[in-house]
């Protein structure tokens, strides 16, 4: 159990670290190493917990939460927390101290523009490896795909997406 925390830890207290453009950009790595690298759970039940974490009210990585619940309990539950949102939030208020002393450079501006379609690659990039571990099926693919784009083109909330998407799935539909 100890190594197990130890692990939790070390992988979480690095990816507070990689987190840059917000937390949904380590969803790849952070699925990679629970799913690939430790084998703490298949990457169906990863894209389940995120699905939960997405819906649940509170911050969008409470599925850091309930992947150190499902790995290790109250104590997994605790150390990933720490470990994902303690590094980062230090980091965090150092670097708004720096940038606030910067903010009448011109260079802030030109960084904060460039560093806008990084962060927008690493977004989708996570979106891709979530839904590929989503959808088993053609059927699948179209429902979400379908749902993406609803989401972009319309102003339907989110929940409401994902209660249809939750009705689509107790029928079975895509299960096919």
């Amino acid at each position: 159990m100890n190594d197990t925390l130890v692990s939790l830890a070390a992988i979480f207290s690095q990816l507070s670290l990689l987190a840059f453009g917000g937390g949904n950009t380590i969803l790849p790595e952070m699925q990679r190493q629970v799913v690939d690298v430790h084998h703490w759970m298949p990457a169906s039940e990863f894209s389940a917990l995120f699905a939960l974490a997405q819906a649940a009210p509170g911050p969008n990585l409470m599925i850091v939460t309930l992947i150190g619940w499902h790995v290790a309990g109250w104590a997994g539950m605790l150390v990933t927390s720490v470990a994902k949102f303690g590094p980062s939030s230090l980091v965090t208020i150092f670097a708004l101290h720096a940038w606030d002393r910067f903010k009448d450079r011109p260079w802030r501006r030109y960084a904060q523009l460039r560093l806008m379609p990084v962060t927008a690659g690493i977004v989708a990039a996570s979106a891709a490896l979530i839904a590929e571990a989503s959808n088993p099926t053609a059927i699948a693919w179209a429902i979400t795909v379908f749902t993406a784009v609803m989401a972009l083109k319309t102003r339907v909330h989110p929940l409401w997406l994902l209660a249809a998407g939750s009705l689509i799935g107790l029928t079975g539909f895509g299960q096919f």
